[in-house]
């Protein structure tokens, strides 16, 4: 797109007073960078990616408080992380952290696994070990 095209639509990031440096073509055909305050049909993806990932996390939340997953699943949505993410993070098997969500498995898992856990989400393993799904 040619920089005087460079979306400049009220959004998220004007919200914030922030600006979104893209690449745009100058007058002469070349490269070049260029601020756009944001582009509609991004801001409504980026809204609805935020309300489906918050939907997951109140999900994996009532799925810990009545005991049907562990708090590994809620932290994982709330890293907005997936499966695969996650075990990459932790250098283990999909199969093997997808068996931590079990809670079963989870209260008998070692604080050097938890410590994994706790680190991959940004948190202390305390966190991990005593949420609380109220």
């Amino acid at each position: 797109m040619k920089k005087d095209e460079v979306p400049q639509d009220e959004g998220n990031l004007s919200k914030n007073n922030v600006r979104e440096l893209l690449y745009a073509t100058d007058d002469q055909g070349n490269y070049t960078t260029a601020l756009s305050k944001g582009w509609e049909p991004k801001s409504i993806a980026l809204s609805n990616a935020m309300d489906d990932i918050s939907e997951r996390m109140e999900l994996a939340k009532s799925d810990v408080k009545a005991g049907k997953a562990s708090p590994i699943v809620y932290f994982m949505e709330a890293s907005k992380m997936d499966l695969g993410i996650l075990a990459s993070y932790v250098s283990m098997w999909q199969w093997r952290v997808k068996r931590h969500f079990k809670p079963s498995v989870f209260a008998n898992l070692s604080d050097k696994v938890l410590q994994k856990y706790a680190d991959a989400f940004d948190i202390d393993i305390n966190q991990l070990k005593n949420f609380k799904a109220d």
